[in-house]
């Protein structure tokens, strides 16, 4: 963070100051702000954010033996420490946020990306971390740190120096996306898809594109709209763009788009595919297994060269993301059982995008297994979409569906209602369960897809097995 006095943090966070020790109003504070005592680094800010299993306030005592030079909390806490006393440590942190890119953005570098979709936000805020890194500096949010708490984090490791901060943007019900890309008014606003997930939150698909069109609302005049052009509920977003004086650069298939991909093939060895960047042919290797990748690689590179990239150069770069991010699409175990690990988030497109690709990559002679647990915040169309994937699982021929969790139990029905022979689809109600049927199970040659939402917790499952096939 940029330095700011506690008086100055005081009145930016409408909060009462509790001076502690030598500190005086004028003590200047430039550490990093994390609600994660365990991440306090000596001049850090602690946010002691009340949570529905724990409290924050708890934990003050050991972000001051970490070195927090500061704590900022919703009721004042007997710890040697300063504290400044709100009535809300969220919207606290917001203002804070706001103000900090603010005073970094008056020093005339920082350019603001904002990235929303139903899918693929984190890779493709990783994929151009990457390419705008070689840039100049870059801050990027960790993991996917996309909502009240972790957006405004993200912005406050802005520094004087900082030349890019990429906002990764989620949201699970109307006005969230508004409310946080409002903090920082997006130079170049990225759109990717509109899509199931988090569809009962917002009350249908309808709404949920209404909420993703709130990032593009929240560009500033001048600024640029990157949007799906294969997406129709984006490509609406359109005319809204151009209405507020910005700019719409397309990505996708159609011949429309600035930039497309025109072929695209997927192997164990990654994701190839030929680009065209505003008429010219650049050729692409992704390590990321995956066609939908290509899709947010375009939006990624779709979004740097609105930033000045030249998209050789940027092409490049994407060349040498190895991992996508942590639990997505992660290739584990070894060559002869192979792990994709893709457990992190799940919704009806990412699903049936997953599958695909297990059934792309999988060769001669090996044998396709996936192993699913639930998607979630599907509200009404929760067993419906199930079912769905359940029946794509069998027509995509897969020998060998093991399915984990009462809350995907429609997946299974349907799978064996739809499957040929005994067998074809197992259930089990937890992940330990189905651990001790999949180290008997698998085989030389098999190719393993883990997918689920991250609640459904099969991420760990998929990090067991990456590491008894290893």
């Amino acid at each position: 963070m940029i330095a700011l006095t506690l008086a100055e943090i005081a009145s930016l966070a409408d909060g009462d100051l509790r001076l502690h020790g030598g500190d005086t109003a004028e003590t200047a504070v430039s550490g990093a702000v994390d609600t994660d005592s365990r991440a306090i680094a000596p001049g850090g800010v602690f946010v002691a954010k009340p949570g529905e299993t724990t409290d924050g306030h708890l934990f003050i005592g050991a972000a001051v033996e970490k070195g927090a030079a500061l704590a900022l909390v919703e009721r004042p806490v007997d710890e040697p420490v300063t504290q400044i006393v709100v009535e809300d440590v969220v919207e606290a942190l917001a203002r804070l946020a706001r103000e900090v890119v603010a005073r970094v953005r008056a020093l005339g570098r920082l350019r603001v990306v904002g990235i929303t979709g139903s899918n693929g936000k984190t890779t493709t805020k990783n994929m151009l971390a990457a390419v705008l890194g070689e840039v100049g500096e870059t801050v990027a949010p960790v993991a996917s740190f996309n909502n009240a708490v972790g957006a405004p984090l993200t912005m406050l490791r802005a520094t004087e120096s900082t030349e890019f901060l990429i906002c990764e943007l989620g949201a699970d019900a109307p006005g969230q996306i508004a409310r946080l890309a409002g903090l920082v008014t997006p130079d170049v606003g990225v759109v990717l898809m509109v899509g199931l997930s988090h569809a009962g939150g917002f009350g249908g698909i309808e709404r949920t594109a209404l909420a993703k069109r709130e990032l593009v609302e929240a560009v500033r005049p001048g600024g640029v709209a990157v949007l799906n052009a294969d997406d129709p509920r984006v490509s609406a977003m359109a005319p809204t763009a151009e209405a507020r004086g910005v700019s719409v650069r397309w990505f996708g298939e159609g011949e429309g788009a600035q930039v497309r991909a025109l072929d695209v093939a997927v192997t164990a060895s990654g994701t190839d595919t030929v680009l065209e960047v505003d008429g010219e042919r650049i050729d692409l290797h992704l390590q990321v297994l995956g066609a939908h990748h290509v899709k947010n690689a375009m939006a990624a590179l779709t979004a740097a060269v609105a930033l000045g990239v030249d998209p050789r150069r940027a092409a490049a770069r994407l060349e040498r993301v190895e991992l996508a991010e942590r639990w997505r699409m992660q290739v584990m175990g070894s060559d002869r059982v192979r792990i994709i690990n893709d457990a992190y988030n799940a919704s009806p497109d990412a699903m049936q995008a997953a599958l695909r690709t297990l059934a792309q990559i999988t060769g001669p002679g090996e044998r396709m297994v996936a192993v699913l647990g639930a998607m979630n915040e599907l509200g009404d169309q929760h067993v419906e979409e199930h079912q769905r994937i359940g029946l794509l699982a069998v027509r995509l021929r897969i020998p060998r569906i093991v399915v984990v969790g009462e809350e995907a139990r429609a997946l299974y029905l349907a799978a064996i209602a739809e499957g040929s022979w005994s067998g074809e689809a197992v259930f089990f109600a937890t992940a330990d369960e189905a651990y001790d049927y999949l180290a008997d199970e698998l085989r030389d040659g098999d190719r393993v897809l883990v997918k689920s939402s991250n609640a459904a917790g099969l991420r760990l499952l998929g990090d067991r097995l990456g590491e008894a096939f290893s």
